[in-house]
């Protein structure tokens, strides 16, 4: 018999959003007809904690029933993964399930992203990933993505932009090693080497969020002082004397400071390139012997 979801949802179906109304059935179907969900925003699963679970299994069956839609002669699961993985690993011929119709797949991210959602179940990288599917693929906006989740739009345009990190990051917060406040003020950084310099040594010194932000701080404020430094005129003095060395050492040549005193620096590509101007020095020098 078919039931109504409204506004106590939660109470009942706990992987659903309190904003679903539909219909739904409880059904104990056959495992081997349910297909899963190739839109899953979850998608790291945890061997220790799959181990507890099938254990629970075998001792108390499925407690908590999946969801999933009818699909075909079959069924397409919308929201718990780890428990039919467990059923099926265990040797389970059926499973508890709820039924609800959901006609596009739209719909199906979301109630799968707002079930794991509201039980924590996925890490940062899962959860913009799945941000990402309903912003790429069904083109929502951030705004529109924040509504159907119930989260704040600054929330999933910041989530979204984790995924801009670099790989070992990423996969450090997928693992649980630090966490997105750690991995956040680095994105201030547009340099990706120097992100996993702060990064080894965000995890090293184990600093806290807090700690982080103002070493990001500090290091923003010191380039932003570089670039204002840089930016500075040179004189018409100094420009000349550039273009002279660069047409010298054909490289790239930067004198930085003033006339009275300052630094030049000869860019080399190549040990070759190195070799070949440490020889035009040489001459140089010998020349002025």
């Amino acid at each position: 018999m078919g039931k109504r979801l409204g506004k106590g949802i939660s109470a009942i179906i706990p992987e659903l959003p309190t904003n679903v109304d539909v219909e739904y059935r409880i059904a104990e179907i056959e495992v081997e007809k349910i297909r899963a969900n190739p839109l899953q925003p979850r998608r790291d699963f945890n061997d220790s904690k799959m181990e507890e679970l099938k254990q629970s299994v075998k001792e108390k069956g499925i407690i908590q029933p999946i969801t999933v839609r009818a699909i075909g002669d079959g069924y397409e699961l919308i929201a718990g993964e780890r428990r039919l993985r467990a059923a099926r690993d265990v040797g389970l011929k059926t499973i508890p399930a709820y039924v609800i119709p959901v006609n596009t797949d739209v719909e199906m991210v979301e109630l799968a992203l707002v079930e794991n959602l509201q039980r924590e179940d996925l890490n940062p990288i899962e959860e913009a990933t799945a941000y990402k599917i309903l912003s790429m693929t069904f083109n929502l906006s951030h705004e529109e993505i924040a509504k159907r989740v119930g989260k704040d739009r600054s929330t999933i345009t910041n989530s979204l932009r984790l995924l801009n990190l670099p790989e070992k990051i990423k996969e450090d917060l997928k693992n649980g090693i630090l966490s997105q406040g750690h991995a956040r003020p680095l994105l201030a950084i547009d340099d990706e080497r120097t992100q996993l310099k702060l990064w080894e040594k965000i995890k090293k010194e184990n600093l806290s969020v807090r700690q982080v932000e103002k070493l990001i701080k500090k290091l923003l404020t010191k380039q932003e002082t570089e670039k204002k430094e840089e930016k500075k005129e040179e004189s018409p003095f100094i420009r000349s004397i550039e273009n002279t060395l660069m047409h010298f050492f054909g490289s790239k040549v930067k004198i930085k400071g003033s006339e009275e005193k300052g630094k030049i620096e000869i860019e080399y590509y190549s040990q070759e390139d190195l070799n070949r101007i440490l020889e035009l020095v040489s001459g140089f020098e010998g020349a002025e012997d």
